[in-house]
């Protein structure tokens, strides 16, 4: 379906902090950089007609101040629009709200920087317990998505795709994504061993392993 260790480093991964909404929150980041224009990009983000073609069927009304809802997954409110390159909204799960923003920009030479931040409020032990690959490894799954929709314009097949993440490289895929949090993870300040055991536990759960 897809190169894994390719896709893995095309993915650039980053943890971090800010301010948001007036508290503190924490932030994890995925980027990758893509041939397709800026204008395309946006379209395969923000089309409601085309993210089927590579994630999940949406519906509800894509503008600002409209409300999405993700087939069986989360659903929001578009606070930011600034197309083609920005937009923000909330990511409302179950009881949980949480908030993520893209930005896409202009390659210099071409192509487009695509950059996702996937922003919460968590208290230090719920992050404790899986840290940003809870969120991350599924933020790299959805860019499997993306990448082979850009690179050939087609429609992911969606049984294809749950197959393969079953499979051994699909397995292979769900524990270097979750090893790549895992530095990111360390890389903005938290305690190896801490990090480790977070991470164990997020490969654990994605691959079913989990008990």
């Amino acid at each position: 379906m897809i190169d894994v260790t390719q896709q893995i480093d095309a993915v650039h991964r980053r943890v971090g902090r800010r301010t948001f909404k007036t508290a503190e929150a924490r932030v994890v980041t995925v980027s990758q950089d893509y041939d397709a224009p800026v204008e395309d990009v946006w379209d395969a983000c923000t089309n409601p007609e085309r993210i089927p073609r590579w994630f999940l069927p949406v519906t509800g009304e894509l503008r600002l101040g409209g409300h999405y809802q993700l087939q069986g997954n989360a659903g929001g409110t578009i606070e930011r629009c600034e197309p083609p390159e920005s937009f923000a909204a909330t990511w409302e799960y179950g009881d949980e709200t949480s908030w993520i923003e893209l930005r896409l920009r202009a390659r210099e030479g071409g192509g487009t920087r695509f950059e996702l931040d996937h922003i919460f409020h968590i208290d230090d032990a719920k992050w404790g317990e899986y840290g940003p690959g809870a969120v991350g490894v599924g933020w790299d799954m959805m860019l499997i998505g993306l990448t082979l929709h850009l690179s050939s314009g087609s429609q992911v097949d969606s049984g294809e795709a749950m197959t393969w993440m079953g499979s051994e490289d699909g397995r292979r895929f769900i524990a270097e994504s979750s090893e790549g949090w895992y530095e990111a993870n360390v890389a903005s300040g938290e305690e190896p061993a801490h990090a480790r055991a977070a991470a164990g536990r997020t490969t654990a759960f994605y691959t079913g392993a989990e008990g």
